[in-house]
C-alpha cells in the first residue's frame, strides 16, 4: 500500500546532500513526483567517504548529534531509524589538548565531568557552578530557539515576530553580548572559556562575533548525547539512499545541473537542464547547492543582487581536512580531539577577520579507531585532522604551496602537543583544500558550513528556504535557515517540504 496520496505536482531537487535527500523524501511522501539530481556518482554531498590500504576515510562530518531530527524523516516515510542504521554513544564527547601539558575531557555524566574539573587550578566545586550556571542559561537558549526556529521552520524577521513577539524576541535571546562575551561572564576558567567558545565548531564561524544565543550549541550534546553511526558516518547516505529507492523517488547520479530556466515573466523557475542537455520540466524546484552558488551559475543573476547577498550572507570558513593512516596507535587520543591554540582570540581573527591561514591554529582531529576497529588495519590509526580555514577570496587566492606549508606547520603542531613522530609514521595521507572542496561540492568559496553566523551582518541566521525571485524556488542545506551541521541539514529539507505543501 502506498504511504503517500499522489497531489498530482513535481518537483526536482538539485543536489543530493542531506539537506537535499531530506526534502526529496519529505516531498514524495507528500504526494510529490519527484526527481533528484546530483552532479556526483553517490549521494550524500559533503558526507563522503575514501578508502585507502585499509583505512576508511569519512571525508566530511564526523559528529552525530540529534538523533531525534533522523529519526523524524525515517517517521514521515512510515520507517524506523533503527532498522536502517545503528547509533553508538560517544564517551568522553570530547578530549581537549592544551599547550601547557592540561589534557581535559568533556562528559555528559556528572560524576565524570566534576573529577575532570579537579584537574584545573582553582576550586573545582566553583568551576562545576560556574558550569552549571552556563548550561542552565544556554538550555534556556535552546529551547527558546527549538521551540519556534527548529521546530516551525521559522525564516524571516516578520515570522520570528509573529511567532515569539516582540517582548519575548528582544528580551529573551541572548543578542547583546557576543558568544565569547557571555562565556567570559559565566566562566573564570580560561581552559573552559577556550573549550566552549569552540562550540562555534559546529557551524564555522567566530565567538567573537556570533550571537550570544548561539551558546545553545553545548546543549546539543550535553542532553542529546554524541553518536557515532556503526559502520562510519556515510552509513547514514547509504541508510537514506536506501529509503529514496524505497519510495521510487528518481535519483539520476552523475548528472551535474547547469542551468534553471525562468518563465517569460521572470516570476517562475520552469526547468532543470542537467549535463547531457536533458530539460527536466517541474513545478517547483529545491536547490540543496548553496543559494549563492546556485544563483551565480545556475540563474546568472547580476553581480549586484550577488554581491548584495554575499555581504549579507558570507561564506562561513572552510577548513584543511587532512587525513592520515599511520603505522602506530596514538594512546593518548579519544574518539574527538581538540588541540588549542595559545592565543584563540588571534586564530578567529586570522581565519575571519584577515582571512588569513592562522599562525597557531586550533585543531580538530578526529580518531574514529576508539570506537570502530574496522576504520584501520590492526595496530594503526585512522585520523582526520581539521584546522579552520579561510574560504577562498577570490581576489588573493592562496597557492598550493601556502596550503601545504599550513599543513606541515599543522602536523609539527600536533608532534609537539604530544604526537610524536607523526610525520615518520605517516602510511597513508590525503589532503582536501579549499579549492578541492568547492569543486567537488560547489559550495561557495569552498566553505565547510554554509553561512557564517556573525550578528554584524545577519543577525546569526541564514538565507530563507524560499527564494525572493522566483516563488516557486527554494533552498535547503548548510546555508538555509536553520544552518550548518548533519541534523540542522535534515531538519532544513523537511522544513522546506512542509513549507512547500502548507502553501498549496
Amino acid at each position: 500500500m502506498s504511504l503517500f496520496t499522489p497531489c498530482g505536482k513535481s518537483a526536482v531537487v538539485i543536489g543530493a546532500g542531506l539537506g537535499g535527500l531530506s526534502a526529496a523524501i519529505s516531498l514524495r511522501v507528500k504526494g510529490y513526483d519527484v526527481t533528484l539530481v546530483e552532479k556526483n556518482n553517490h549521494v550524500g554531498g559533503k558526507l563522503n567517504e575514501r578508502d585507502v590500504d585499509g583505512f576508511s576515510f569519512d571525508l566530511g562530518p564526523s559528529i552525530f548529534t540529534l538523533p531525534h531530527i533522523f529519526r523524524d524523516l525515517f517517521r514521515r516515510a512510515g520507517k524506523n531509524m533503527e532498522d536502517y542504521l545503528s547509533l553508538e554513544r560517544v564517551t568522553p564527547h570530547w578530549r581537549n589538548f592544551f599547550e601547557d601539558g592540561i589534557r581535559l575531557d568533556l562528559y555528559e555524566e556528572p560524576q565524570l565531568m566534576q573529577d575532570e574539573l579537579k584537574k584545573l587550578d582553582g576550586d573545582p566545586d566553583k568551576n562545576w557552578n560556574d558550569l552549571q550556571s552556563f548550561l542552565s542559561y544556554a538550555r534556556q537558549q535552546y529551547h527558546l530557539i527549538d521551540e519556534g526556529y527548529f521546530r516551525r521552520g521559522l525564516d524571516t524577521l516578520r515570522e520570528m515576530l509573529s511567532h515569539y513577539g516582540l517582548l519575548r524576541l528582544a528580551g529573551q535571546f541572548d543578542c547583546r553580548k557576543t558568544m565569547s562575551e557571555r562565556i567570559e561572564y559565566h566562566f573564570s576558567d580560561p581552559y573552559l572559556r577556550s573549550v566552549f567558545e569552540y562550540f562555534i565548531k559546529y557551524v564555522g564561524s567566530s565567538a567573537k562575533d556570533a550571537p550570544g544565543y548561539m551558546n545553545m550549541m553545548p546543549v546539543i550534546q550535553y542532553d542529546y548525547g554524541l553518536w557515532y553511526v556503526k559502520g562510519g558516518l556515510y552509513e547514514l547516505a547509504r541508510a537514506l539512499k536506501r529509503l529514496v529507492d524505497e519510495l521510487d523517488i528518481e535519483l539520476q547520479l552523475g548528472s551535474e545541473t547547469k542551468t534553471i530556466e525562468r518563465s517569460g515573466d521572470g516570476k517562475m523557475v520552469t526547468k532543470v537542464v542537467v549535463e547531457n542537455g536533458e530539460k527536466i520540466e517541474a513545478d517547483l524546484v529545491v536547490c540543496n547547492m548553496e543559494a549563492v552558488p546556485a544563483y551565480r551559475y545556475l540563474l546568472r543573476e547580476s553581480e549586484g543582487f550577488l554581491n548584495k547577498l554575499e555581504r549579507r550572507f558570507s561564506p562561513a570558513c572552510s577548513g584543511l581536512v587532512i587525513h592520515v593512516g599511520t603505522d602506530r596507535v596514538y594512546d593518548q587520543l579519544a574518539h574527538h580531539n581538540f588541540f588549542f591554540s595559545a592565543d584563540q582570540d588571534g586564530h578567529f581573527d586570522s581565519v575571519f577577520q584577515r582571512g588569513e591561514l592562522p599562525e597557531d591554529p586550533t585543531i580538530y582531529l578526529v580518531a574514529p579507531t576508539r570506537t570502530d576497529a574496522s576504520k584501520a588495519p590492526e595496530g594503526c590509526d585512522n585520523l582526520k585532522i581539521l584546522p579552520h580555514v579561510p574560504p577562498i577570496d577570490p581576489d588573493h587566492p592562496l597557492s598550493n604551496s601556502d596550503y601545504e606549508g599550513f599543513k606541515e606547520r599543522v602536523l609539527i603542531k600536533l608532534e609537539k602537543m604530544g604526537l610524536s613522530d607523526l610525520r615518520r609514521h605517516i602510511v597513508v595521507e590525503d589532503t582536501l583544500t579549499p579549492v578541492d572542496i568547492e569543486k567537488m561540492y560547489r559550495s561557495n568559496r569552498g566553505s565547510i558550513y554554509g553561512v557564517v553566523s556573525d550578528w554584524r551582518k545577519n543577525r546569526g541566521f541564514k538565507i530563507p528556504k524560499q527564494s525572493s525571485k522566483y516563488r516557486n524556488l527554494f533552498f535547503t542545506g548548510g546555508s538555509i535557515n536553520p544552518g550548518g551541521g548533519m541534523p540542522m541539514a535534515v531538519l532544513c529539507g523537511q522544513k522546506v517540504a512542509d513549507r512547500i505543501a502548507d502553501a498549496n
